[in-house]
């Protein structure tokens, strides 16, 4: 039986699209109330009046994660209206893409404002809550911070810190009734292809991942919910997504010998 949140006050940034619309949604269809905070108001809006259709609760709360002042003041709207946060999910995230030498100080700056510094914010203060209530502290990480690729050095590079900020406060946090979960997804329906280095949303943008490794946001969303449930470390998913973790932890050089040799190098 799937694990319920009735009740349980649930904060996710990014929560406008992919991940986090999924996640919202799931979390609603379990109970919950919701609080959704991004930049983009009128997705917001939308994902909550979606959850309000279905007879859920959903509350927004515009916020750039880059802004520490927005964050703590978004904690604060959040625990005003719902009185608590059990559950707080620092999924805000883009990708910076482009060949090392040719990315720009600006664009490393934005790729770690998001994913690194927007995450820790998220986690900061939303900590405090989170013990009051014995929570569940959520980090988005990915497949990719634990196998790197070519022309992602950025986006790679942030998500092995938010890896290793993970396990740091899981083991931080033991013994203090508040759990961190690092979700290391691999290939998942999302908007990430669809903003630019920087961060400037466009839907007309080609997803170039691989398709037919793709998981649906959907199904995505209820593995991710019960390993947040199961107050998992860590959870690697999709199938293909484990196999790329575990060559990355175990194998780097064969990782290092199929991108150069067997795909060929691109200048």
């Amino acid at each position: 039986m799937k694990h319920r949140f009735t009740d349980q006050a649930v904060w996710i940034t990014g929560g406008g699209s992919g991940l986090g619309e999924a996640m919202a949604a799931e979390f609603a269809t379990r109970g919950a109330r919701v609080a959704l905070s991004g930049r983009r108001v009128d997705r917001l809006n939308e994902v909550a009046e979606g959850i309000g259709a279905t007879g859920g609760t959903a509350m927004v709360v515009p916020c750039d994660v880059t802004s520490d002042d927005a964050v703590r003041d978004a904690v604060g709207a959040v625990v005003e209206t719902f009185g608590r946060i059990d559950v707080a999910i620092a999924n805000a995230g883009m990708g910076v893409v482009g060949r090392f030498e040719r990315l720009s100080d600006a664009e490393w700056k934005q790729q770690f404002g998001v994913n690194l510094f927007g995450l820790v914010s998220t986690a900061r203060h939303a900590l405090p809550e989170l013990r009051k209530s014995h929570g569940r502290l959520v980090l988005m990480g990915s497949v990719t911070g634990l196998v790197a690729g070519e022309r992602t050095s950025a986006y790679c590079a942030s998500k092995f810190a938010v890896r290793a900020i993970g396990l740091s406060l899981a083991q931080e946090l033991h013994g203090s009734g508040v759990s961190c979960t690092t979700l290391c997804p691999g290939f998942v329906e999302s908007d990430i292809n669809r903003v630019d280095n920087q961060g400037h949303y466009d839907a007309s943008r080609p997803d170039l991942r691989p398709q037919r490794l793709m998981w649906p946001s959907d199904r995505a969303a209820k593995v991710m919910l019960d390993a947040i449930a199961a107050r998992k470390r860590e959870y690697v998913f999709t199938g293909h997504g484990r196999i790329g973790a575990f060559m990355g932890k175990h194998f780097p050089g064969l990782i290092h010998i199929a991108a150069t040799r067997v795909g060929g190098r691109r200048k």
